[in-house]
């Protein structure tokens, strides 16, 4: 099996045109896809959030000559590549012979996708509303669920994500979540929660006057930490391609960094 195949299995799970039409739709950036074609045929794939040095490391190790990745190996354009500077991941990747392709909008805004699966670890059923729709899915959903006391409702989120490092505003009772995968609290994200009614926000990396703005409307707020929130759904993304790829005879590995859980 071949990059392309890998690209085109990775496309069947969480279309690629969907990052290009949200784009082109709500003003992001993004640059999923193919980041490193080494041009050699793939027998072990290596699955992580991120092209980090420990990803790496456990590629070599393991003796994967591909990565597969939500956040993209290459964001923005790059002018060089340097050992130890701009680039230096898909550098090491590229002396060692191991490819990489990089699933980010695409994945969170897929049918069952990164955002999906948030929403359901938190309510336990399908997302009912959209902020963001596209075509087919999109990002941002509210969920509701059997009215909860927020610390039990915490706890509730700790133990499904896997995660302690959580920061927490808020109490009383949880009905109506809503809630946005990665760095999702923005203006956008806090409006569409204030008029779907939710009572409780669900993000990761929070901005100090968006907190207080839901707080003031009376919202509970929980902020994941980015790898937890994510890792959820990107363990599902996985779990579907190792059934692609064990019919292909190539071996696959979940790799998990728990320094960000």
């Amino acid at each position: 099996m071949y990059l392309k195949t890998i690209y085109k299995a990775a496309d069947s799970i969480a279309p690629f045109a969907l990052s290009k039409e949200y784009c082109e739709t709500y003003g992001a950036h993004d640059n999923s896809g193919i980041q490193l074609d080494c041009g050699n045929e793939i027998k072990r794939v290596l699955f992580s959030l991120d092209l980090s040095a420990a990803a790496i490391s456990r590629a070599k190790a393991s003796g994967a000559n591909c990565i597969v990745t939500h956040h993209p190996a290459i964001f923005y354009p790059l002018s060089s590549l340097e050992a130890e500077g701009a680039g230096k991941e898909i550098l090491e990747c590229a002396k060692n012979g191991i490819s990489v392709l990089s699933a980010h909008l695409n994945l969170d805004c897929a049918e069952g996708g990164i955002d999906d699966c948030l929403s359901e670890g938190l309510t336990g059923g399908r997302p009912e509303r959209v902020m963001h729709p596209l075509a087919v899915g999109g990002y941002g959903k509210t969920g509701t669920i059997t009215p909860c006391a927020f610390e039990r409702f915490l706890n509730a989120v700790s133990q499904r994500f896997h995660t302690q490092r959580m920061i927490a505003y808020g109490g009383g009772t949880v009905k109506k979540i809503a809630s946005f995968c990665g760095a999702g609290m923005d203006g956008d994200s806090v409006a569409f929660t204030l008029k779907s009614g939710a009572d409780t926000f669900v993000s990761s990396d929070g901005k100090h006057h968006c907190i207080k703005e839901l707080a003031e409307n009376g919202v509970n707020v929980i902020l994941l930490p980015h790898y937890a929130a994510e890792q959820y759904g990107f363990t599902r993304f996985y779990e579907k391609f190792q059934k692609i790829l064990k019919e292909a005879d190539v071996c696959a590995e979940l790799f998990t960094d728990e320094r960000f859980l």
